[in-house]
């Protein structure tokens, strides 16, 4: 597998090592920076647009924090982030919040360790991520780990629903949820998603409990060649219903990590097994998938994920 020339948290972190690195390097350094600081009552710098979402232009160099809080909705915004240097951190750390038609449109280029999506639920509740458009990605300027799509934080001990995202194009993972399960123990059940060429991996869960169903992974060659979905300890976790073609890149499944083993158990689910047969098992993990799976996938994007920024934030999909 050709890797970029980055350290991954597989070359050199634990679990917990890598939580407490991006949550540090991911809000505080983005709340120091961001010039203007807009919530989900009070939209900063924004436009409205004639198909029913609001327009917040972020400017050439500027770092931009959106907070979302307790019981609050976030939705039917498209971020423009299309001019040099310019990126955004909505974070919801918080209870029973909802995320819900939003998309970040162009690809970032700051090229430093950062997210785009920091999420958790804190105090037990369940909270809503859903028709969220992450489809342009970010480069990996200067050849460090740089941008992460969306990061659930080891801090999250509720529950996530999250549904019709399409992730692609991420250097340091494409939904990277495996955090919670050295912290607080929270889940997330990823549902009828897409994610493409992430680096690392494309879906990443370890929490028990936690599980990705009715989903498809696409590593075309197009960007970055992470894993399909990797299951981080404790496990167990559940994967149904999935396409995952992986062109022979990476595992398709890959079960198990630093911090120790786990089990991935496997239902329904076409994989590709172009790499050392598409299932990684290490530090005393198992990977039990059952009769149903099979070794042709194809990976088209489930009905209702959004295809372009436009229709994420107007909810047209």
């Amino acid at each position: 597998m050709a890797q970029n020339p980055r350290i991954t948290e597989q070359d050199c972190h634990s679990n917990a090592d890598t939580s407490a690195r991006l949550t540090r390097r991911s809000y505080v350094r983005s709340l120091a920076a961001a010039a203007t600081v807009a919530t989900s009552g009070a939209l900063v710098g924004t436009a409205a647009a004639d198909d029913g979402y609001d327009v917040i232009t972020v400017s050439s160099g500027e770092d931009r924090t959106i907070h979302v809080e307790d019981g609050e909705t976030f939705e039917n915004v498209l971020i423009d982030c299309t001019a040099p240097n310019a990126r955004v951190t909505i974070a919801a750390h918080a209870t029973d919040w909802t995320i819900r038609n939003v998309a970040v449109h162009g690809e970032l280029d700051v090229g430093r360790p950062a997210t785009v999506f920091g999420i958790s639920d804190r105090e037990g509740g369940t909270s809503t991520f859903e028709n969220v458009y992450l489809g342009d990605g970010s480069t990996n300027a200067g050849n460090a780990t740089a941008e992460t799509g969306i990061w659930v934080s080891p801090e999250h001990s509720g529950h996530i629903d999250m549904r019709h995202v399409n992730v692609q194009g991420f250097p340091d993972n494409g939904v990277y949820a495996s955090a919670p399960g050295g912290g607080a123990g929270g889940t997330i059940h990823i549902d009828e998603c897409f994610a493409a060429n992430n680096y690392v991996a494309n879906f990443r869960i370890g929490s028990e409990g936690s599980k990705v169903t009715n989903s498809s992974v696409l590593v075309d060659g197009d960007g970055y060649d992470g894993r399909g979905i990797w299951v981080w300890a404790p496990g167990p976790c559940e994967i149904e219903n999935c396409q995952l073609e992986l062109n022979g890149a990476n595992f398709s499944i890959d079960a198990g990590a630093a911090s120790g083993g786990s089990t991935a158990v496997v239902s329904a689910t076409e994989y590709d097994t172009g790499f050392n047969g598409g299932i990684g098992e290490s530090h005393g993990a198992t990977a039990q998938l059952d009769g149903d799976c099979g070794t042709a996938p194809s990976a088209e994007i489930p009905d209702g994920v959004p295809t372009s920024a436009e229709a994420a934030a107007s909810g047209d999909h």
